[in-house]
């Protein structure tokens, strides 16, 4: 990416081997994720490209002397962050603190939407998975790189469970993953925020019991509606935008959870006695260790329990990524499946 809006497709340097706690992995599947539009929209314009994407799963080509527990031609996924997943962070559940880890796409290392990546703690990072590159389930394999593991931890963190009400704002693939996560923990009633018909019809089908397509004080209303006026016990953001967390504020009853994973698209968030002191209100969420989760997410997924890779509409090649960019960006995609 050179800029906002600015997407190229272009030969690199093959990546090879540099630490011995490294692997080179052939991507099998990529996508374009949400986050990825906020620096479509906003990246300023450079000579130099940045590389993008930091989701994928493919096949181990290549590894470095130190790498054990992994073999050439094994089918791994990688979360969206690298990490040795033994440092004091990792054994705690938060990987994307690890003390020697990283996110892809910076610091030296490429990004997801390419034919091949170099992977730093390479032992740590990759999960092997127990399918060939031609399996059925790569589309919904490949979400427990970010999406899925994201709408979990937002659950997660929100300690939804059967006696919970969850509200969810935001219709994007980590809003239905929020919403299939809070369903699996047990939630009874889930009121998904979010206008756009394919989608919020793909989030019943997930879970949700309630559709709220307003926004704002209309939406903050009735959401209160539905709960007989005392909002919901956890709200699950998964925009980023401020006006997002404002609605959360609006719809959170007492004594309940703001659990945030969309990237704050914001600097300042009022948390002051009357939004969040008075009330007892907790702030949580963050980038997720989805590292943490995919061995727990990883069975339902292979039984064939849950679909997350329903949340893919549209496939294309890599050629295509910029095509993927704009229709994800003009919101005639929900997530664009990269693949060979």
């Amino acid at each position: 990416m050179y800029g906002a809006g600015d997407v190229r497709v272009e030969n690199a340097p093959d990546p090879a081997i540099q630490q011995p706690t490294d692997a080179i992995v052939r991507i099998v599947r990529s996508c374009i994720c949400g986050s990825d539009l906020h620096p479509y929209h906003s990246l300023p314009a450079s000579e130099r490209g940045t590389p993008m994407g930091h989701e994928f799963l493919g096949v181990i080509e290549d590894l470095g002397s130190q790498v054990s527990g992994l073999r050439r031609g094994d089918v791994v996924v990688a979360p969206f962050a690298y990490s040795d997943n033994t440092c004091a962070f990792c054994r705690e559940g938060l990987h994307t603190s690890c003390l020697s880890g990283g996110f892809w796409a910076s610091g030296g290392v490429g990004g997801g939407q390419a034919e091949a990546i170099r992977v730093p703690q390479a032992q740590g990072t990759l999960v092997k998975l127990p399918v060939g590159e031609d399996s059925e389930l790569l589309s919904s394999l490949l979400t427990l790189a970010d999406v899925y593991g994201t709408g979990y931890h937002a659950a997660k963190q929100a300690h939804v469970n059967p006696g919970t009400t969850v509200a969810v704002i935001g219709d994007g693939a980590v809003g239905l993953m929020a919403v299939l996560s809070a369903k699996r923990l047990g939630a009874e009633q889930i009121i998904l925020m979010g206008r756009h018909d394919a989608r919020t019809k793909l989030g019943i089908d997930f879970g949700a019991t309630d559709v709220v397509p307003e926004r704002g004080a209309e939406g903050v209303e009735k959401v209160r509606e539905l709960t007989g006026g005392q909002g919901v016990h956890a709200v699950l953001e998964a925009v980023g935008y401020m006006n997002a967390y404002e609605t959360a504020v609006g719809v959170v009853r007492p004594g309940g959870v703001i659990s945030r994973v969309g990237v704050p698209q914001y600097e300042d968030a009022a948390i002051g006695f009357a939004s969040l002191f008075g009330p007892n209100i907790t702030l949580t969420g963050g980038p997720a260790p989805v590292r943490a989760y995919i061995d727990q997410l990883l069975p339902d997924v292979l039984e064939g329990r849950v679909e997350p890779g329903r949340v893919f509409d549209q496939a294309i090649v890599l050629e295509q990524v910029p095509d993927g960019y704009r229709a994800m960006d003009e919101r005639t995609a929900l997530k664009v499946l990269i693949q060979p």
